[in-house]
């Protein structure tokens, strides 16, 4: 019986790994297609969306059911209560990168880009696709290290989304109302992205120590 609900534990890991891996993907996609302007690859980040929110369904049924069944405690515990906050996360963050890729389809055949930001955007779309591909190696390893990465990253994102917000509001900025609006909730869609990416992020040292504050290099991880 033990062996069966360690299994199921390492199930609930491996799920978490899959849907960070699905996440990535779609953002991986939705920057590219807002880039470009390919409404083809928006759309298969559009409908992909079902699939991450299925598998993080599925997830929380298998954890509720971990719950009721085996009563963990401690370490054990922690996983299962961990696993259901960072599943929302995920889902989330896939959401995130379908309205990216909804802002694509809806300014196409024209670019979603507004001239002046195409620079900003794409360092902001590489930054969050490598704070995906961070996070989906932290849920696999744990590494503390990597919680630190996320989180300057995440730094830099907060930045570029200063930058766009001064340059809309700028006395030099001509952008229509629409490219403004575009230029607003894309620019809060890259930041929000990362925001969850650290959110799962505090709550995987969390899994790992089991304590909320823990210094990693220079950086403090506390819960918020």
């Amino acid at each position: 019986m033990r062996e069966v609900f360690h299994q199921s534990l390492e199930d609930v890991q491996g799920r978490l790994v899959e849907i960070a891996e699905l996440v990535t993907i779609a953002i991986d996609k939705a920057t590219r297609a807002f880039s470009s302007s390919d409404v083809a690859l928006a759309e298969e980040v559009i409908e992909a969306d079902a699939v991450i929110d299925e598998k993080a369904v599925e997830l929380d049924e298998l954890a509720i059911e971990i719950l009721a069944r085996q009563q963990p405690v401690a370490r054990d515990l922690r996983i299962v209560v961990s696993a259901l906050r960072i599943s929302a996360s995920l889902e989330r963050m896939g959401d995130i990168a379908e309205h990216i890729a909804q802002l694509t389809r809806m300014r196409f055949p024209e670019r979603a880009i507004p001239k002046g930001l195409k620079s900003t955007f794409t360092k902001m779309g590489e930054l969050d696709v490598a704070v995906a591909r961070k996070l989906t190696e932290l849920l696999r390893t744990e590494d503390p290290i990597l919680a630190e990465e996320i989180r300057n990253d995440d730094d830099k994102l907060d930045d570029l989304h200063v930058s766009v917000f001064e340059k809309v509001l700028s006395d030099t900025w001509q952008g229509e109302a629409s490219a403004t609006v575009d230029a607003t909730l894309a620019s809060r869609y890259h930041e929000r992205f990362a925001d969850h990416a650290v959110s799962v992020a505090k709550k995987v040292v969390y899994l790992s120590t089991g304590d909320w504050t823990v210094e990693t290099g220079t950086i403090d991880i506390v819960a918020p």
